[in-house]
């Protein structure tokens, strides 16, 4: 499946950034933030068919990623602060968000620095910083994070349970993805650690998740081996208007797993 939307280019002080859109004009957008070494085109375009059929959706290439121009910001700030210029230059006033996993971490320092532009946030597959209690990340996660490139094996066990079901869907998502024509290149080694820096720096939300009073859904797999579910629980138990969903037999990319399920969760979430 390929949507074959077209790639724009917008000027920014960070530099020209790389965009597409889908969807119908009219109406609050929901823009999309990428996972860490993701590019706008590594989102499953079976999901972005689902939720863009009767909404604008746009996603983009953060500066140093991707098409786009520029270097890595090394703080989670400076990465909401590049998207808060690329939204502004879109002349969008306010938009709904969409992030996953490393996404998901920007979008709520993103609600939190520029809480004018973002009417509702969905944080999917990601985590409100270091919660030191609960389930931690899998052992292998850094080991097969850290490698230069990635196969279909490194995917499926990063983002999928060892079910068969789970790895049905996997493998059926990455066809998908591999079968995007003219994808845009692959995240560099130098933007991989601006990301891991940025990362690592960051303190998390936790001291100031009361501050997130905006319609707030968390989501994530029950069995996410790098973002632990738990997390998720946290951050809908300590913000103070959020939903919490859990899919079953589901890791890090349940939104690819479950594709109807989440396109209309999402869309009863906007559309409140």
């Amino acid at each position: 499946m390929s949507l074959n939307s077209e790639v724009y280019y917008q000027p920014t002080s960070a530099g020209r950034l790389a965009w597409r859109e889908d969807g119908p004009a009219g109406g609050v957008p929901l823009v999309l933030f990428q996972r860490f070494r993701g590019t706008m085109d590594d989102w499953d375009p079976a999901f972005i068919a689902a939720i863009s059929t009767d909404r604008r959706v746009i996603r983009f290439d953060s500066a140093g990623i991707g098409r786009s121009g520029g270097t890595v910001p090394d703080t989670v700030n400076g990465i909401a602060a590049v998207a808060a210029e690329f939204i502004r230059s879109l002349n969008l006033e306010q938009v709904d968000i969409l992030g996953w996993s490393l996404g998901g971490v920007v979008g709520q320092q993103f609600a939190l620095d520029f809480p004018y532009l973002v009417r509702r946030l969905i944080v999917a597959g990601s985590s409100p910083g270091p919660v030191p209690d609960g389930p931690q990340q899998h052992p292998r996660v850094p080991q097969i994070m850290t490698k230069s490139e990635n196969g279909p094996e490194d995917f499926l066990f990063l983002f999928y349970p060892e079910t068969e079901s789970a790895v049905a869907a996997g493998r059926a998502s990455l066809a998908r993805l591999a079968a995007i024509p003219d994808r845009g290149p692959k995240v560099s080694a130098a933007s991989f650690m601006g990301q891991v820096k940025a990362v690592s720096s960051w303190p998390g939300v936790l001291h100031r998740t009361k501050e997130l009073r905006l319609p707030l859904l968390v989501a994530n797999g029950a069995h996410d081996v790098m973002l632990p579910a738990y997390r998720s629980y946290v951050l809908s138990q300590q913000a103070p208007d959020a939903k919490l969903v859990l899919y079953p037999d589901a890791g890090h990319a349940f939104l690819f797993q479950h594709i109807d399920d989440f396109a209309a969760e999402i869309e009863r979430f906007l559309d409140e």
